[in-house]
């Protein structure tokens, strides 16, 4: 049975936690919010962007890339974004979970090669004791889950760049979608070849206006293409960093609660300790005085 020294010691460490895992709380519901913020400012631009595909598109030119042109798939490159940072609950383990099915999906044809570019020291941790006939991991250098700027610009000129020279057939992009603070969800999307169901254009073509193109639209499209690769990058990467944070915080919510609860049965079992030990002194003085 613990004395109680033991017990209030116990408890000044549970209290401890508790305010520990609260302050990260805080922290990561700050770091949260300016992921989301980040996210609203990034949705002018591709707003713009995809405003520009879709009246080119609206028109009766016609269009060639080879950002756009499918080709017969030997070698897919799957791109899987996780934290780089830990107590973020099932964050990676739940990314992970969709990777496998991923690639059991793919491998049912063996004819396909596959390279796993891991975003993120947790998920290179998992994805590199990968085993498997056929997939291969290969780590890019410079780039983390926390990538900004210049760094995810980089990035997505590497991944065009092997796309381009045949390096890869397909390029794939597997994230956490940030929908809210308590729900993010799992996203399977291909990055390349690009398709024109990824170009929102729709309600652009609607109020579409005349419009003249100079030097001439495919010259146009050619160059907003990249432009266009470069805004789904950054919002790959903030809406995964806004993902962990929201996951980091319902992880640090639920080991506060779990703190909480320990230190009221701590406190309780001390004092009763206390008062047992208060009691026994008690009997003791009485008894000495009947004596």
């Amino acid at each position: 049975m613990a004395t109680l020294r033991e017990l209030k010691g116990r408890i000044g460490s549970v209290a401890s936690s508790e305010k520990i895992t609260g302050a990260m709380k805080m922290i990561s519901s700050a770091k949260m919010h300016k992921a989301e913020m980040s996210l609203r400012q990034l949705q002018p631009f591709r707003s713009q962007i995809e405003g520009i595909i879709g009246h080119l598109l609206s028109t009766d030119a016609e269009f060639s890339s080879p950002l756009i042109e499918a080709r017969d798939v030997h070698h897919i490159t799957i791109v899987v974004w996780g934290s780089d940072d830990g107590l973020c609950g099932a964050y990676n383990v739940n990314i992970y979970k969709q990777l496998v099915d991923i690639l059991d999906k793919y491998r049912r044809d063996g004819s396909k090669r596959i390279t796993i570019i891991p975003v993120g020291k947790k998920m290179y941790k998992i994805v590199s004791k990968l085993k498997l006939q056929g997939v291969n991991v290969d780590r890019i250098e410079g780039i983390d889950s926390k990538s900004t700027g210049e760094d995810v610009n980089n990035f997505v000129r590497t991944l065009t760049e092997r796309f381009l020279t045949g390096a890869t057939d397909r390029v794939d992009v597997l994230y956490m979608h940030f929908k809210s603070a308590g729900r993010q969800v799992p996203t399977h999307e291909m990055l390349l070849p690009l398709e024109s169901e990824t170009f929102s254009a729709n309600g652009v073509v609607e109020s579409n206006r005349p419009y003249i193109f100079e030097p001439d639209a495919n010259t146009i499209f050619n160059s907003v293409l990249p432009m266009f690769l470069q805004s789904l990058g950054h919002d790959v990467f903030t809406e995964n960093r806004a993902s962990e944070q929201a996951a980091r915080i319902m992880a640090m919510q639920s080991a506060n609660d779990n703190a909480k609860k320990l230190l009221e049965q701590l406190q309780l079992e001390y004092n009763k300790l206390r008062q047992q030990s208060i009691t026994t002194e008690l009997l003791d003085i009485l008894g000495g005085q009947v004596k």
